[in-house]
C-alpha cells in the first residue's frame, strides 16, 4: 500500500450552525446521509458532529485530488463509525469511481471537534 494523497479540513461548528438554523432539513438532506443524520441527531452536541463530518468530507476530496468537481455530490462522501466508534469512509457513485479510477482502495479519517471548530484529516491509500 501507498499514499495517494493526503487532505484537511478545518470548519467553524457555527458556520454549520447557521446552516442548519437557516436552512432546516433542506441543508442536512442535501449535504449528509441518513445515517450520518441519524449519527448526528442523536447527539449531545450534534453540531459539532455535524461539523466533524463536514470537515470530513471536504478532507476526503482533498485527498482525493477533486474538489467539488466531476460530478461528486457531498453525499458520495459518507463518515460511518465502527463498532467501536472510529470513524471510517465510504465512498459512492462519483466518488467512488474518481477514487476506483485513480487506484484509491482505502481513504482514512481522522475526526476531532470542540465547542467552536472541527477538524478532520484524511489519507487516501492506493493498493
Amino acid at each position: 500500500m501507498h499514499i495517494i494523497g493526503i487532505g484537511t479540513d478545518i470548519t467553524e461548528c457555527l458556520r454549520i450552525a447557521n446552516m442548519i438554523e437557516r436552512h432546516g432539513e433542506l441543508f442536512i438532506c442535501r449535504v449528509y446521509t441518513p445515517q450520518e443524520i441519524e449519527y448526528c441527531s442523536t447527539r449531545k452536541a450534534a453540531t459539532q458532529h455535524y461539523a466533524g463530518r463536514w470537515a470530513a468530507k471536504e478532507a476526503v476530496l482533498k485527498a482525493i485530488g477533486t474538489g467539488w468537481q466531476r460530478g461528486i455530490s457531498w453525499r458520495d462522501v459518507e463518515v460511518v463509525n465502527l463498532s467501536s466508534g472510529a470513524p471510517t469512509i465510504e465512498l459512492h457513485a462519483g466518488a467512488r469511481e474518481v477514487a476506483d479510477s485513480q487506484g484509491i482502495a482505502r481513504v482514512h479519517i481522522s475526526i476531532s471537534h470542540a465547542r467552536s471548530h472541527a477538524i478532520a484529516y484524511a489519507i487516501a491509500e492506493g493498493e
